[in-house]
């Protein structure tokens, strides 16, 4: 796969390049389809992914990079900080999309702390109203047109 050099930091590897490239095009189609609830949580887990992989990438490939640079040392410190300011600005990103992941109906829910067990059973039926199937069995058998005690076989 060819990637242009302009495009690419001289010191990191293509790897570092085509990663970043692939979460931009899938920030792109997450904020291009609105409804799309998928295409956030892809760009969600993209951008975690290569906040992993942008340490991995500078902890290998800064320290030989920094002696292979010596005659241009200002290029060198510019890109470093370039890349290290994306770094930085990666998991304000990720708040931001994972705001905009719940305000298109994402149910996933991120609880840093003890997970709180609680149930919500306002969507419970109650069965102890004798009352409602008392009444409905009583409509029943005066469509019949018998009586509630009476059987007719």
């Amino acid at each position: 796969m060819f990637v242009c050099r302009a495009c690419s930091i001289p010191w990191l590897p293509t790897s570092y390049v085509l990663g970043n490239l692939s979460v931009l095009a899938v920030g792109v189609w997450a904020i291009a389809q609105r409804d799309s609830i998928d295409a956030v949580l892809m760009f969600l887990i993209g951008l975690a992914v290569t906040i992993l992989t942008d340490i991995v990438h500078f902890g290998l490939y800064y320290a030989d990079a920094e002696s292979r640079f010596e005659k241009t040392p200002d290029f060198f410190r510019f890109c470093g900080g370039m890349a290290i300011l994306s770094l930085l600005l990666k998991p304000v990103s990720c708040v931001f999309v994972y705001q905009m992941y719940r305000e298109r109906g994402g149910e996933y829910n991120v609880n840093f702390g003890f997970p709180k067990i609680t149930q919500n059973r306002d969507a419970y039926q109650s069965i102890d109203h004798q009352d409602q199937s008392g009444s409905s069995a009583s409509s029943y058998n005066q469509a019949e047109g018998g009586k509630p005690g009476s059987s007719s076989y």
